[in-house]
Parts: C-alpha cells; structure tokens; sequence
C-alpha cells in the first residue's frame, strides 16, 4: 500500500509534464494553422495601396517574395499588439508600414516572429527616455531622446516620424525598424551580444571570426575619425555594430558588399537573402 502511495506521488511529477507537453504540441500545431491560414489570405487592397505608395523597396522585391512578405505582415500583425503612445492614434498606415520593415528581416530566416514580447509602443515623434546608471553607491538618472529602442524581454519603441521616413527612403542605410527588430533576433540567443541564431552551427565559427574583426576596425574608424558606409555608432557595442550592420545590408547592399566583402557574405548566410539585385532596380 506504502509503495503504491509512493509510486504516485514519484510519479505525479511525469504525468504533469506529459500532460503540458501534450498541451504545448497542441498549441505549436493550433497556432502554426493559424499562421499557414493567414499567411494564404490575399493581402486587403488597402495594406497593398499603402506598400505601393509609402514603401519603395517592396515595389522592388520580386514576386515571390512580395508574396512572402505580405504573408509574414499578416501573421505579424495578428501576433502583435500595436501601441500609440502621447495621442498618436494607431492606423492601418501605421501598422502596416512597421510590419512591413520588421518582417523584412525574416523574409527566408525560419523562426517564430519575433518571440518572447507582443507590444509596440510608437511615439509620435522622437521621445525622451530616461537613463538610470549605478556609480558606486549612488543612483543617477539621466534623459535622452530617442527614435527607438528594444527593451530585453520587452516591449519595442519607435518613433512614428522615424518609421515613416525609413519606409520612404530605403536606401540611405537608416531604418529604425530594421534596427529596433535586429536587437530582437539578436536576443533570441539568450543574451543581446551580436550574435543571432544562424541557420547552421557551422556557420558560428566563422561569424565570430568575421564580426570580431570587423568591430575592432570600426572601433578604429570611429576613434579616427573616419568615415565608412556603415554608421559609426555601430562601434559602441557588438550588439549595436549587428544591428546598423542589418540596415547597412538591406539598404546599402551595393557598397556593403564593396568595402566589406566577407561581412557582405556573413549577413547573406545570416538572413538567407542577397539584396543587391534590389538595390540595382529603379523605385
């Protein structure tokens, strides 16, 4: 009687677990349905009007992945929970435009959109944030504006002024978007150090290699003074160097891969996508 008493409650722990992983499966199955559903649906006329008319670089995808694009726009905007913040009142334009820019970077990546946060909050213009830093004993609290940022295992904040001029001009290397969402595939390898999840173990090897030493030259750069296609404030971290590095790759392909050939190459395998042909089409 003892024994079977004790084999229950030894066992109890077992079927707990069998039974979430059961009601796991059955949410990953639930929810990859959905995605496949939505993913299918046309893409509303007026989504489409407003890629058409404000974002450039999806004229010049070609169709397939203006399919693929459009599919990702709206999973994402079914999974996420677009925020105005100080009035600014959230419409189609808004929701689409930022869906748009962020699914860019997981056009071919496979993964889950953007796991582990839900909220966009967007700002109608450059907002002011506060900064607390420890020094010793005391706390000191500072502000900054800003035009984005990716809080770890939080929410993304944007600038609406600075998303639609990034979706406007595709091609002068800046896009908060892009910037904000690569810190998200960034931390989705547990710490935000500028090392994503890659398609391949293989490729980790050689990543470290390549970014190590193209952050050490930019670091140069910018104590030098020099300037270079891609933006200096990428040498204050690995985790900000990768995610200017994204902007540089999808909207300065060309001169990317022309000053920083085996970078170029290392965000090719990264993202699974090549640019160029569309920084070489007319908007």
């Amino acid at each position: 009687m003892r024994q079977n008493l004790i084999y229950c409650l030894l066992s109890l722990p077992f079927l707990i677990m069998l039974v979430w992983f059961y009601l796991e499966k059955h949410n990953i199955k639930k929810r990859e349905l959905k995605r496949q559903q939505l993913r299918a649906q046309p893409l509303p006329s007026e989504y489409l009007n407003i890629l058409q008319n404000e974002f450039p670089l999806y004229l010049r995808l070609p169709d397939e992945l203006q399919l693929k694009l459009a599919g990702h726009i709206q999973v994402f905007l079914d999974e996420k929970d677009i925020v105005g913040r100080d009035g600014l009142e959230i419409t189609d334009r808004v929701r689409v435009l930022i869906a748009a820019q962020a699914c860019i970077l997981i056009l071919n990546r496979p993964g889950n959109y953007y796991p582990g946060f839900r909220s966009i909050l967007v700002y109608p213009s450059t907002y002011i944030a506060k900064n607390t830093r420890s020094e010793g004993m005391l706390q000191i609290t500072d502000t900054s504006t800003r035009a984005g940022e990716s809080w770890h295992r939080g929410p993304i904040v944007l600038a609406w002024d600075h998303v639609l001029k990034g979706a406007r001009d595709s091609r002068d290397g800046r896009n908060v978007v892009m910037h904000e969402f690569a810190h998200k595939l960034d931390e989705e390898n547990a710490a935000m150090d500028g090392l994503p999840l890659l398609p391949t173990p293989e490729q980790y090897q050689q990543w470290s290699q390549v970014l190590n030493a193209e952050f050490k030259v930019q670091q140069q750069k910018w104590v030098d003074g020099d300037d270079d296609v891609i933006d200096s404030y990428g040498a204050t971290s690995p985790a900000e160097f990768f995610a200017v590095v994204t902007e540089t790759f999808f909207e300065k392909p060309l001169q990317l891969e022309r000053y920083h050939p085996k970078l170029y190459e290392q965000f090719k395998q990264c993202y699974l996508l090549d640019p160029k042909p569309w920084a070489k089409s007319k908007d």
